[in-house]
């Protein structure tokens, strides 16, 4: 079962109200689903999450960790807008293959299959979802993804979480700034893993600090990685840890 809640936001000014908010473009939802995150004035994150358009009303697929305390950021900032965002009894489902038809394709990457929002609890997910963010580097809310977290660090441009001609939203010149004026010199990548550590764990080469591992499944993991210490191999604990890739965009 996947630990989701679903809010729906309904009123006349909600694409408006959330196009001012978010890290995506809220035009997109007329032809597909829209993965975006809200983030502090500093342009740190707070939740990410997917929209969906139903009808005139916006759902709003969150973890269920973040489900309440978004909510409640998200009524701070409506003001006198029309806007209800109340809680939902729908159920998120995902799985591969074919998308079903009440179901969307995931709007970060194809590899990542479908979801659908029901009335009832799925019951028959048998994917190793670990396995594929490990393959293809996807953070995952709570994990990889911390109040802490610079979204471009995170992938969220790969991962299509974020419009950069859409104008102004919360923490939009932070994100700006680090996209057109600086190399990100930290940020989420793959590593080899020989032996095994907890999620957490922080990353040491040569004695120095190298970044955190994070979600491991098959001898690979996820990292959160200092670009210009992880060379070579890195320690977590009693784990052996290297890299396997490099974002385009760092620099060392």
């Amino acid at each position: 079962m996947t630990k989701r809640r679903v809010l729906r936001l309904s009123g006349k000014d909600t694409r408006e109200f959330l196009q001012g908010l978010v890290t995506n473009d809220i035009g997109k939802l007329s032809k597909s689903a829209v993965y975006a995150a809200l983030l502090t004035p500093q342009g740190k994150y707070i939740a990410d999450f997917f929209l969906v358009a139903d009808g005139d009303d916006v759902l709003l697929d969150v973890h269920a960790t973040l489900a309440d305390p978004l909510l409640q950021r998200l009524s701070m900032y409506k003001l006198r807008a029309a806007v209800t965002i109340e809680p939902t009894d729908l159920h998120v489902h995902r799985g591969q293959g074919d998308v079903p038809p009440d179901g969307f394709a995931d709007p970060r990457m194809p590899e990542l299959g479908w979801r659908a929002l029901r009335d009832t609890p799925q019951t028959d997910d048998t994917v190793n979802w670990d396995a594929l963010r490990v393959a293809h580097l996807i953070p995952e809310t709570g994990v990889e993804l911390t109040p802490d977290t610079f979204i471009l660090e995170a992938g969220f441009e790969r991962l299509n979480g974020v419009d950069f001609r859409k104008g102004c939203y919360v923490g939009q010149e932070v994100t700006a700034r680090m996209k057109h004026k600086t190399e990100l010199r930290k940020g989420l990548a793959r590593v080899h893993v020989e032996g095994a550590a907890e999620v957490g764990t922080p990353l040491m080469a040569e004695g120095k600090p190298a970044g955190t591992l994070f979600t491991q499944s098959g001898g690979a993991g996820i990292a959160y990685l200092r670009f210009d210490r992880a060379e070579g191999t890195m320690e977590a604990d009693a784990a052996r840890v290297t890299r396997a890739d490099m974002p385009e965009n760092a620099s060392n």
